[in-house]
């Protein structure tokens, strides 16, 4: 059994004039909701093995945040979770996936929509919000009976979806 979590980056602030967007820092609130949700995370034995993390500053701050709260195991960052589509986020969590647990910290709409295309099934909870959006610091945990590198569309049963609203 393997775990896949995916983790919608924290609150960002608007871009300032001439601020790429890839480098908008994250918010008052998205600093504490990312410690709230490295709490919920620890506290709910949520820890990756591994780590995959957009290079995008507010992905990043919100890696920190988190890793003040709870261990998230090796990191490796990657400038196509900022840019990447569902599929190209499937392609590096099956490149870099085991039998382990897996956090990806990305953007939307790309994690709302991996989360739904791996989640045959699912908690009918989890699935009733993750229908409602994928808020920022949302985390979706999704579980396969395999491997993580045979991950594929409809395979996961999706056990939990977290927000900090509902923390």
């Amino acid at each position: 059994m393997s775990r896949l979590y995916l983790l919608r980056h924290a609150k960002a602030g608007w871009a300032l004039p001439g601020m790429r967007d890839f480098d908008r820092p994250l918010d008052a609130s998205g600093r504490s909701d990312a410690e709230t949700m490295g709490a919920a995370m620890r506290s709910r034995s949520y820890v990756p093995d591994l780590t995959l993390c957009s290079n995008a500053k507010r992905a990043k701050e919100t890696l920190e945040g988190l890793a003040g709260q709870t261990d998230t195991g090796r990191v490796l960052f990657f400038d196509t979770l900022y840019s990447a589509d569902a599929t190209g986020y499937l392609h590096l969590i099956r490149d870099n996936g085991g039998s382990g647990s897996l956090l990806v910290i990305g953007h939307n709409p790309m994690t709302e929509d991996l989360a739904m295309a791996v989640s045959g099934d699912g908690d009918e909870t989890a699935r009733a919000t993750l229908n409602h959006g994928f808020p920022t610091s949302g985390l979706a945990v999704v579980r396969f009976d395999g491997d993580l590198a045979k991950a594929a569309q409809g395979t996961g049963y999706l056990e939990a979806f977290l927000t900090p609203a509902d923390l």
